[in-house]
């Protein structure tokens, strides 16, 4: 039975992210003129129907590489700097930085690496790098920014912690983050997540299926259970968020508590989905 999102949040991390899906990458060719000079008239079939702004494809790689994929992270980011800052919607405004993503997953080294190419490390980049005088320095001057929330939710708390569980964290450093994790707990309000009630197994089963709102391939919603043995809510093949449970029929994404997907159940079989961001955007009914 699930009781709630602190009691996996910390031990979890590591399997929301680390499977991500690594997108094609190629990259943009500009066509010269038949003088050599400059760009074709006609545009390059390479490049994206968005650009100059950055492909979205590329951003999304680069922040699902940022969770665990050094290698990655470097080969795109040396070849174009600006990745460094990018960002990426996950799901219902859950946005999230290439700096984010390293920094929930405790990994120093690509945090340090995006920082020198120019991301803009906040608190909770700042918390997981051990950065005392700069976290203490941030509450004082903003009392309560203890209690925000980073992407999918993860705590100040948890981004302090989770440097400690990753390996060959010892000595000095250890014991400096060991100061800010303890500095962290007498605060008292530093470690709450949201939470989700209580659901049986037998009752996720009723909300398992796909959920159709339109006659496109991706018009349809896929409601499953994740690898951390939860529901999660998917558009066709993209990431899926994870589904806390806040109240009977209702749900909402992780790092989203203010989307709320609504199932409509009748004599005991769930019948269709509404999501709520905050207006009813959708209605998608269960095949």
């Amino acid at each position: 039975m699930l009781k709630n999102r602190r009691d996996f949040i910390g031990t979890s991390a590591l399997s929301i992210f680390g499977a991500l899906p690594v997108l094609s990458y190629s990259k943009v060719i500009v066509q010269k003129n038949k003088n050599g000079h400059g760009p074709d008239n006609n545009l390059n079939p390479g490049i994206s129907a968005s650009y100059p702004t950055t492909d979205a494809d590329l951003i999304r790689k680069v922040v699902g590489a940022a969770h665990t994929q050094f290698d990655v992270v470097k080969e795109l980011v040396t070849n174009q700097p600006e990745l460094a800052k990018a960002s990426h919607d996950w799901g219902f405004g859950d946005v999230e930085t290439a700096l984010g993503a390293a920094a929930h997953m405790g990994r120093k080294d690509i945090a340090e690496f995006l920082i020198e190419y120019g991301a803009r490390p906040d608190i909770f980049a700042f918390a997981m790098l051990g950065k005392v005088n700069a976290v203490k320095a941030m509450i004082e001057a903003m009392p309560g920014i203890q209690r925000m929330l980073g992407p999918h939710g993860f705590t100040l708390m948890h981004h302090a912690t989770m440097r400690l569980r990753r390996k060959n964290v010892e000595g000095e450093e250890k014991q400096v983050q060991e100061s800010l994790v303890a500095y962290l707990t007498e605060l008292g309000d530093a470690d709450i997540a949201a939470t989700s009630l209580d659901i049986t197994e037998e009752e996720r089963e009723k909300y398992l299926g796909k959920y159709v709102f339109g006659d496109g391939p991706e018009d349809y919603f896929n409601v499953a259970i994740n690898g951390m043995n939860i529901l999660s809510l998917a558009r066709a093949d993209y990431t899926a968020r994870s589904l806390l449970r806040v109240d009977t029929h209702s749900f909402a994404p992780g790092g989203a508590p203010s989307v709320k997907i609504n199932f409509t159940v009748k004599n005991d079989r769930v019948e269709s989905l509404t999501i709520y961001d905050p207006v009813p955007i959708v209605t998608a009914t269960r095949v």
